[in-house]
C-alpha cells in the first residue's frame, strides 16, 4: 500500500497588510482604490510633493497592501481615474466634476483643486452660493431644524408641512414681528431664516433650502403660507415647506 503525504497549504492572507517603506520613484505599481484597480509610477503618484497622496508613497509611509500585494487605498475608486489623468498629463475632467474635486481636496493635489474652483459647476456652488448661504445666520442649523420638526409629525402621515418665516431686511423683521407673536400664542412652531446682508432675494434662499434639504434625499415642496389672517397684514414672508413621505 502506497503511502500518500499530504503536502501543506500555504496560506495566503485574508485582508490588507500593512508595510512600512515604498517603490523608488521609476518603480511601477498596481493599485486597488476602493476595488478599482489601477496602474501607474511612484513618481506619477509624487508629482506634487506635499499632497496626501505624495505622503502616501514616500519612503516613510506605511503603505497598506490588499491580498494581491497591491498598493490599496479606501476610497471611492470610480473617479480616481481622473486623478491620474492630471497627474500624467495636467487633463482636466469633463465629467462628475464635483466629485472628482472632492476627491481632489481628500488627497490634498492643490494645484487640481485650485483649477477645479474656477470651473463653472464648482464657481457657482462652492464659492458664488456658498458664500452666500454663509451671510445667512443659522443657515443649516435650521435646515436641521426644519428636517427635525418634518420627522416628528411624519408618524403614519404620507406629508408633514414646516412653517417657515424668511426676512431678508431689518424692516422684513419688525413688519413680521406680531405675526410671530400670535403664531407663538397658537403655539406654533416657525423657523426663521434671516435677515441676511447680501443681494439675493428671498426667492434665492428658498431655491437653496429646497436644494440642500433634496441633496439629503428628501422630497420637499415649498408654497405661500396659505392662512387668510395673514393675508390681510400685506405681508407673506411665510411659507409651508411639505415633506412628502410616500
Amino acid at each position: 500500500m502506497m503511502n500518500l503525504t499530504t503536502a501543506p497549504r500555504t496560506l495566503r492572507p485574508t485582508g490588507a497588510a500593512c508595510t512600512v517603506g515604498s517603490p523608488v520613484p521609476s518603480s511601477v505599481v498596481e493599485l486597488n482604490v476602493g476595488g478599482e484597480l489601477y496602474t501607474t509610477t511612484v513618481g506619477t503618484l509624487r508629482k506634487f510633493p506635499g499632497s496626501k497622496l505624495a505622503e502616501m508613497f514616500s519612503s516613510s509611509a506605511k503603505a497598506c497592501r490588499d491580498v494581491e500585494g497591491r498598493f490599496f487605498i479606501d476610497r471611492p475608486g470610480t473617479y480616481f481615474g481622473s486623478i491620474l489623468d492630471y497627474l500624467r498629463s495636467g487633463e482636466l475632467p469633463t465629467q462628475h466634476i464635483p466629485e472628482v474635486y472632492r476627491e481632489a481636496q481628500f488627497y490634498e493635489i492643490k494645484p487640481l483643486v485650485k483649477l477645479l474652483e474656477d470651473t463653472p459647476k464648482i464657481f457657482s456652488e462652492q464659492v458664488a452660493r456658498k458664500q452666500f448661504l454663509l451671510r445667512v445666520p443659522g443657515y443649516n442649523e435650521n435646515l436641521e431644524l426644519m428636517v427635525r420638526l418634518a420627522r416628528a409629525e411624519a408618524v403614519a402621515a404620507r406629508k408633514s408641512a414646516v412653517l417657515v418665516c424668511v426676512v431678508h431686511t431689518e424692516e422684513d423683521v419688525a413688519q413680521c414681528a406680531d405675526t410671530l407673536r400670535m403664531l407663538e400664542a397658537e403655539k406654533k412652531s416657525v423657523v426663521r431664516f434671516g435677515p441676511w446682508k447680501a443681494a439675493p432675494d428671498i426667492r434665492d434662499l428658498l431655491d437653496c433650502m429646497v436644494m440642500d434639504i433634496k441633496a439629503q434625499g428628501y422630497q420637499v415642496v415649498y408654497e405661500h403660507y396659505s392662512e387668510k389672517a395673514f393675508w390681510t397684514k400685506g405681508f407673506n414672508c411665510f411659507y409651508t415647506f411639505v415633506f412628502i413621505w410616500w
